[in-house]
């Protein structure tokens, strides 16, 4: 189980929404992390996606996966902008924690009048899926509540692509690691 190793939010913490703090960042190194936060707006999940999308790519992580991370955490940010309040700062955090071929991505805001939950929509409904997608996607996820801040996460399974500077399939990988 991936551990969340992030600083707490704190107003006057990061000078702006660009200030992302991540450590690693060579191909097939064993861990990256990242925190940003980004204004209340649409916007800042293109910022998101841009800024974990590189990232992983740094790292070398399976091309899928970083699509499938990229998803997630659009996914979360995007229903938090249209259920829950910002944080006391009036901005929204997203982080990411990479290691041993997992990645939790999470999103904070200052919570909502209802409990994130996958929904059911009916198949004429032009909403309610995001968390459904999110339940597809990863390992497993949820939500965690500290005071007024509400953290929805998600683990998802992200493999490297480099291995001995060879660079390979999951697959392939794994049939060389058996024998």
């Amino acid at each position: 189980m991936i551990a969340a190793r992030f600083p707490q939010p704190s107003i006057g913490a990061f000078r702006s929404y660009w200030d992302v703090f991540s450590s690693g960042g060579n191909a097939g190194e064993r861990g990256s992390e990242g925190v940003v936060l980004l204004p209340y707006a649409p916007t800042s999940v293109a910022v998101a996606r841009q800024r974990l999308s590189a990232d992983l790519e740094q790292c070398g992580v399976f091309a899928a996966a970083i699509e499938d991370a990229v998803l997630v955490v659009s996914e979360l940010l995007s229903n938090a902008l249209r259920h829950a309040h910002p944080l006391p700062s009036g901005q929204i955090m997203a982080t990411w924690d990479w290691a041993d071929d997992h990645l939790e991505v999470t999103v904070s805001d200052g919570g909502a009048a209802t409990e994130p939950r996958a929904g059911r929509p009916a198949l004429s409904s032009l909403g309610g899926r995001g968390l459904g997608i999110v339940e597809f996607l990863a390992e497993r996820w949820g939500v965690r509540h500290d005071g007024d801040v509400t953290t929805v996460w998600a683990v998802i399974h992200a493999p490297v692509m480099v291995l001995n500077s060879q660079v390979r399939t999951p697959e392939i990988g794994a049939l060389r690691e058996c024998g």
